[in-house]
């Protein structure tokens, strides 16, 4: 049975594997973006998004937890200081992994992680404006605009 066995190991063991993973979170955030193993990325996803999810609010103690994770003072200053503000209205997916294919010399399959926000490809296009969740199942403004264009319009015709 492979009750509660949810992560991958990635052939180490824990204390080389929580290194390599900070390793290459400092590396993600301060490139915003690298290439490794799809495995890799994935591992990775699982143990970045929930640090910049604390960064989103600037305390000691988050701080704190963050860098026992990082183990890096550079890597802990820029998350909290450019990261965490240009997420901040993010509710997670703060990471995209794009697959690149196949290594050439060993053919294992490759793909690029990125922090989303700092894209600029594909970000061109879209606003920054913030999405307004609130809805209502009362009429909006543009049903009630839409009789009293259908009135005008009566009126023109006479």
């Amino acid at each position: 049975m492979r009750h509660g066995k949810k992560h991958n190991h990635l052939g180490r063991k824990t204390a080389h594997r929580h290194s390599m993973l900070a390793n290459m979170a400092s590396s993600l955030i301060e490139h915003k973006r690298i290439n490794t193993t799809v495995a890799k990325a994935k591992a990775l996803k699982q143990f970045v998004e929930p640090l910049v999810t604390k960064s989103k609010e600037d305390t000691t103690h988050n701080r704190r937890l963050v860098m026992a994770k990082l183990r890096q003072k550079d890597a802990v200053v820029e998350l909290f200081r450019t990261i965490a503000p240009k997420v901040g209205d993010r509710p997670g997916g703060y990471t995209r992994i794009i697959k690149l294919g196949n290594r050439l010399g060993d053919n294992a399959d490759m793909a690029m992680i990125e922090l989303v926000d700092f894209n600029e490809i594909y970000n061109v296009g879209k606003a920054t404006k913030k999405k307004s969740t609130r809805r209502s199942r009362r009429g909006s403004g543009a049903a009630k605009a839409a009789p009293a264009k259908a009135t005008q319009a009566k009126k023109e015709e006479e």
